[in-house]
């Protein structure tokens, strides 16, 4: 007897490698898988403006970084002593108003030469509802919880959201002839929205997503929200907000992404940097004992190994601590 409705997952074809160069942009779900590849030495680089949960405020970014845009004083403003960027998440707001230019400019300058060379650009979807700033009728990438009477919000249709990530791919396709582009959409609840809101939102960016991966080759979707929606589908598998999933519906979707969108060399090379993982956590009771000693050397040599074998994985921090 079967109490919960699986479905398998099409392999990507092609296959994420480790030596590819990936660029992930989206919700707060695209961060979670993010950090997984970063943790397992996949060479990405991670939400360049923060969290962005539109698609229209993630296709502007991405036309941003194409442009090789810097910012300047006139694009922040100062809300509660507190400078800003309306296309920026609030990890680089700051009470310095150079500094938080500083830092959106460095990682303006790093995602720029990221998306020239990039094999993978993942871009997660979170919501089709955008907030358009009444004073000048500006479509927001955050609030920074300045006050809602200072918005309007609407939803987006499924072709405003086709026509900005189509403009947005024909010019990445000119200058990056090799990228591909892989889709998913957050399973994340947005219940401030209501839950009849969240449903129609959701089905607005699967329509516009699917529309252009039907439409066009070296577009790829990845099923992140049906995994979580309607695979583990119970409130078990969410934080104690109901809205967020937890490390365990993570965990979940993560290893469905490891088998569907890597090949079996990268899986069996995953597992390698896992082992080596594994062993920089291990904590002895004695750290001078000879056994310890031996522990640290073998695995010094297996990452010695690996490194020569894979001199793209970035396992210097593993072979300092085992040299210890």
């Amino acid at each position: 007897m079967n109490f919960r409705l699986t479905f398998p997952v099409a392999p990507l074809e092609p296959s994420l490698q480790y030596s590819d160069k990936i660029l992930l942009s989206g919700s707060c779900f695209a961060e979670e898988i993010g950090a997984r590849l970063l943790q397992h030495k996949f060479n990405v680089q991670v939400n360049p403006n923060g969290i962005l949960f539109n698609p229209l405020s993630i296709a502007q970014s991405m036309q941003s970084y194409m442009d090789g845009r810097r910012y300047t004083d006139t694009d922040l403003f100062l809300h509660e002593d507190i400078w800003h960027s309306w296309d920026h998440h609030s990890r680089y707001s700051g009470t310095r108003q150079q500094e938080v230019l500083d830092q959106i400019n460095q990682a303006q300058s790093e995602a720029s030469k990221r998306l020239k060379e990039a094999d993978w650009l993942v871009i997660t979807l979170g919501s089709a509802y955008v907030y358009v700033l009444k004073e000048n009728s500006r479509i927001v990438g955050n609030c920074h919880k300045v006050p809602e009477a200072a918005f309007f919000k609407r939803l987006l249709s499924a072709d405003e959201i086709i026509a900005a990530l189509d403009n947005m791919m024909h010019r990445l396709f000119f200058s990056n002839s090799k990228v591909n582009i892989l889709f998913t959409v957050s399973p994340v609840r947005y219940a401030r929205d209501g839950v009849v809101e969240n449903n129609l939102s959701k089905a607005i960016l699967l329509q516009a997503v699917h529309h252009l991966v039907n439409k066009f080759s070296r577009l790829y979707y990845f099923p992140a929200y049906e995994l979580v929606i309607d695979d583990l589908r119970d409130y078990r598998f969410f934080k104690e907000d109901l809205v967020h999933p937890n490390d365990l519906a993570i965990q979940y979707v993560w290893e469905h992404f490891v088998n569907a969108c890597m090949s079996p060399a990268t899986q069996q090379l995953e597992k390698q940097v896992q082992d080596l993982l594994r062993a920089r956590q291990h904590r002895p009771f004695n750290a001078d004992s000879p056994q310890h000693r031996q522990f640290l050397e073998t695995y010094a040599r297996k990452t010695e190994a690996l490194r020569e074998q894979h001199p793209y994985l970035d396992l210097e921090e593993e072979l300092v601590y085992f040299r210890g």
